[in-house]
């Protein structure tokens, strides 16, 4: 699984022309799902990604999570993650996982966001059309590649 994680002060989703699901500072997470991937991997992906200490502290280090600031958390399924650039110009999308299991690990990614003491958890739907608004605060953008584990 791949996640981009990125420290915002705000951000929102819409989708399919909805109403926003906005969020104050936090994390906004985009997370895509490899082919290959199982779900045993997605609770230790959850836990790193709402623990990652990347506030910073009194003394101006990334040594605050969201957790510990009592911050939120903002999650979209993104399958381009996994795009393939190596011929042409046209990405291919070989890598990503289709559903069922794409679904199964965003879902399950969800539910252990929701476990680990965020304020809140606000996502977007698989497979919809969305629009991601967002201030990145620094910026401080992260990549996790489980395949790197």
């Amino acid at each position: 699984m791949r996640a981009v994680i990125q420290r915002v002060t705000s951000a929102s989703v819409v989708v399919d022309g909805g109403a926003p699901r906005p969020i104050g500072p936090g994390l906004v997470i985009l997370l895509g799902v490899k082919d290959t991937d199982t779900l045993a991997i997605v609770p230790k992906l959850a836990e790193k990604c709402a623990h990652l200490r990347i506030f910073s502290d009194e003394a101006g280090k990334l040594n605050k999570s969201a957790v510990e600031l009592g911050y939120s958390a903002l999650v979209v399924s993104n399958f381009t993650l996994y795009a393939d650039t190596k011929k042409g110009k046209r990405p291919s999308f070989i890598a990503a996982a289709k559903p069922p299991l794409s679904v199964q690990a965003y879902e399950l990614f969800l539910e252990k966001m929701n476990e680990q003491g965020l304020k809140e958890v606000q996502h977007g739907e698989f497979g919809a059309d969305m629009q991601l608004s967002l201030t990145n605060d620094g910026p401080v953008t992260i990549v996790i590649d489980t395949d790197e584990w």
